[in-house]
């Protein structure tokens, strides 16, 4: 069910971020949010996911699914709007759709988070 869960969250918010990128080109979400802001808000998402709770039962286990699926939303958000963010959407993309085929957080995933994780502190 799990495993379900975080399918519908990862191909949810893929969709949500092709909506996005195919409906504006603004350079702002439709509420006025700038891209940047977006992506800011992908890597406070991302700052706050601990992958070693990722998958336990309970709030804690709710928290890491939720800021995991947020991080990458969000920064598929910030990419439809600015190129610029686009290595981050990508880094976070990699990273969640290898941990959805193997469902672990492995070598590559970590890898992929580190990458994201080091444009954010660029940021």
């Amino acid at each position: 069910m799990v495993v379900a869960l975080l399918a519908g969250l990862v191909l949810g918010g893929g969709g949500v971020a092709a909506a996005w990128a195919l409906t504006g080109d603004s350079g702002t979400t439709a509420e006025g949010t700038a891209p940047a802001d977006d992506a800011r808000a992908a890597c406070r998402a991302l700052d706050g996911f601990d992958e070693k709770k990722y998958g336990t039962k309970g709030a804690q286990g709710d928290i890491a699914l939720n800021r995991y699926s947020a991080a990458g939303t969000l920064s598929a958000a910030a990419a439809a709007g600015d190129a610029e963010y686009r290595p981050l959407a990508e880094a976070m993309r990699r990273a969640q759709n290898r941990q959805a085929r193997v469902f672990e957080f492995d070598a590559t995933v970590e890898k992929d988070l580190e990458k994201a994780r080091g444009i954010c502190a660029d940021l």
